[in-house]
């Protein structure tokens, strides 16, 4: 009888007592660390598509938006109403229409989420949403918004910025704020702490909108606005994501850290979204050749050294040089870090005092 060697038992033994996956892990996370091809790459026929790499979105709608929430987008190019560029390096492109996406989402009730949808406005991708109200028509029934990471058509979202309606919890009083809920003591103590995880377990789903004073710390969020009764502002771009870090103790605001490691107060009536923002991947795609550029609407970006010294402050000279000065931009201010503004608590008196821990920079940047 053959025997296997005693190192491969032990290596097999090894691999059955480790967990599947870590702890903590979530579905997407598994998914691809059973596969490597995340990207869709192509056989370099041509040498456009050599390079080409495009995130896997196998469950983006096919075909055509909603036209009653699609606008015409006229092009510019960049110029102003006296016909002068104010914005450079942009022009041409393919027909575009813009998606009016839903930024206020103060309607109620469940809407089930219909199919995802590439918009050509935005990098990450749009949720196509329909109300259960039978009596609702047009916009009111069918609308966009920002999808959320893992939201899938089929899936169902509900907007509290109204408030929990009357009854949403089974046996126990609507509550009005998770920090009501918290603080209080005595002999409802126990239904108020069971109400609160009630509540928590049946809103804080991804794709759903809350008001911020609702939202318990360390939760990730995205599609935050800054005025109780205005549209989602901050944090709307793939991938991104902010995170409530604390509330403040009989105070009117929620300490927010965003994407870029600010920390910020926001006022508690303000509304957030559960989750992070969809299509993760995009910033590591790879467009492949220039003509790709082109059709989005991106125009060439001509280098300092080598226009004349009359268009750009490296300009001229013998050979490629830029007469030994710091870099700077067309407009003579430096383009290596130079701090131009200084916002925050570190800058000009009340310039914003909602700010209360700048983004890392430089070496605490890098440390991080």
């Amino acid at each position: 009888m053959h025997l296997p060697p005693f190192k491969t038992v032990l290596a097999v033994l090894d691999g059955l007592a480790q967990p599947p996956h870590p702890a903590g892990t979530t579905h997407h996370q598994k998914a691809l660390s059973r596969t490597e091809n995340i990207f869709k790459t192509y056989k370099p026929i041509t040498p456009g598509i050599r390079h080409l790499k495009r995130p896997l979105s196998p469950h983006l709608y096919k075909g055509r938006p909603i036209r009653m929430l699609t606008i015409p987008k006229r092009k510019k190019g960049g110029r102003n109403a006296d016909g002068h560029i104010t914005v450079r390096h942009r022009g041409g492109g393919h027909k575009q229409r813009i998606r009016t996406l839903d930024f206020l989402r103060m309607t109620p009730g469940v809407h089930d989420v219909v199919r995802i949808e590439y918009d050509p406005g935005r990098s990450a991708h749009i949720a196509l949403l329909r109300n259960r109200d039978p009596n609702a028509e047009g916009t009111e029934k069918w609308s966009y918004v920002v999808a959320t990471e893992g939201m899938r058509a089929g899936d169902q979202v509900q907007s509290f910025r109204q408030g929990i309606p009357e009854g949403f919890i089974p046996g126990f009083e609507s509550p009005t704020e998770a920090a009501d809920l918290e603080a209080s003591e005595g002999e409802d103590a126990s239904s108020h702490s069971l109400a609160l995880g009630i509540l928590r377990s049946m809103t804080l789903l991804p794709g759903n909108v809350l008001p911020l004073k609702l939202i318990p710390p360390g939760t990730v969020i995205n599609s935050v606005s800054l005025k109780p009764e205005g549209p989602a502002i901050l944090v709307r771009s793939a991938g991104t994501f902010a995170q409530v870090v604390s509330h403040e103790e009989n105070g009117r605001y929620v300490h927010v850290r965003l994407q870029s490691g600010e920390v910020r107060k926001v006022l508690r009536e303000c509304s957030a979204t559960i989750g992070k923002v969809s299509n993760p991947l995009w910033k590591k795609r790879s467009l492949g050749k220039a003509g790709r550029a082109r059709w989005l609407g991106r125009r060439p970006s001509v280098r300092g050294v080598a226009m004349n010294a009359c268009d750009h402050p490296h300009g001229g000279g013998r050979g490629k040089s830029k007469s030994n000065k710091h870099p700077v931009s067309i407009w003579g201010w430096g383009t290596k870090g130079t701090r131009t503004r200084r916002p925050g608590p570190k800058g000009p008196k009340n310039s914003n005092k909602m700010v209360v821990r700048e983004r890392p920079r430089g070496k605490e940047k890098r440390a991080s």
